[in-house]
């Protein structure tokens, strides 16, 4: 193959794997932004969450010789269960108080609630760098490929598009599903219809941390090193993807993450990688310009 092509192909499939990252963290803010009109700012620090609790388990589990790829399911599985309870938990302390309050009022209890959670982990664990086992083992079936696609790639690309249409048939095939798009549009009405808000709410906080615990642990493995920092980076550019999609909208939150991904990684493949951040947030900016909604979004309508 032309090595041209090979740089190509190289550079998108790695944009590929970093956009179902940020697919997996923005399905978190624009399921929570659709219902409670709310950006929460602490959406990336249970992404971090979730990646050092794949750690301590990852660690935990090497002590007694798990094969790798069942230190990998183990891993995901504790992270889910422990950072959708950190998501149920933050929606009961930091935001279902303010429920009724001035919009500017739950915004700050967000960036407040990320700062914290950052701090905590400083705390409880390390300010530096840490390092992350590799749990995903090098597939024969792929040595043809591996030039331009690791095994990582193709088990964090196949993993975020099973979790993604689960989630899509869960949304528009179950009840649950369906009271959430009910209050999602008008929860006032919905609640007169016997459903119970504050239960749904509760429940999109609880899938979205979820999500962002799988895509921690993912990423973290593929990267190979964590901090409590990770988070903050990551949710801002799941949040581009969210807006870029356009925010609110699900199938928004997929596309806009892997045309985040896809953009960041030609960019800084063709231009230069010490600018990859800027070129993110330089799309971001642009959509605010030209299309405020998003690609997917619906822009508002002005009653009279």
């Amino acid at each position: 193959m032309n090595s041209e092509l090979q740089y190509f192909f190289e550079l998108v499939f790695s944009g590929i794997t970093k956009g179902s990252i940020y697919a997996l963290i923005a399905l978190g803010y624009t399921m929570v932004y659709g219902i409670i009109e709310l950006i929460n700012f602490a959406h990336g620090e249970i992404y971090m969450i979730g990646a050092f609790t794949g750690l301590i388990v990852a660690g935990l589990l090497g002590i007694f010789g798990f094969p790798l790829l069942g230190v990998l399911a183990i891993a995901v599985i504790c992270a889910i269960i422990w950072c959708a309870a950190y998501g149920y938990t933050i929606e009961k302390v930091a935001y279902r108080p303010l429920r009724n309050a001035p919009r500017l009022s739950p915004l700050i209890s967000a960036i407040g609630m990320s700062i914290f959670l950052q701090n905590y982990v400083q705390l409880a664990q390390t300010s530096d760098f840490l390092p992350f086992p590799q749990l995903i083992p090098d597939f024969e079936f792929l040595d043809s490929i591996a030039y331009i696609v690791s095994s990582t790639d193709v088990v964090i690309i196949v993993l975020s598009a099973v979790v993604m249409t689960a989630l899509h048939c869960f949304i528009k095939y179950t009840n649950m599903g369906k009271a959430m798009r009910a209050t999602a549009q008008n929860r006032k009405m919905a609640m007169l219809l016997g459903i119970d808000a504050d239960s749904i709410i509760s429940v999109t906080f609880v899938i979205g941390s979820a999500l962002a615990a799988i895509g921690g642990v993912l990423i973290a493995s593929r990267m190979g090193s964590i901090d409590a920092y990770i988070g903050f980076l990551a949710g801002m550019k799941a949040f581009t993807a969210a807006v870029l999609g356009g925010i609110g909208s699900i199938p928004g939150a997929m596309f806009g993450g892997l045309v985040l991904g896809c953009c960041e990684n030609l960019a800084a493949g063709y231009i230069s990688s010490d600018y990859a951040d800027v070129f993110a947030f330089l799309i971001l900016v642009l959509i605010l310009t030209f299309r405020p909604s998003g690609i997917f979004g619906r822009a508002p309508v002005q009653k009279v």
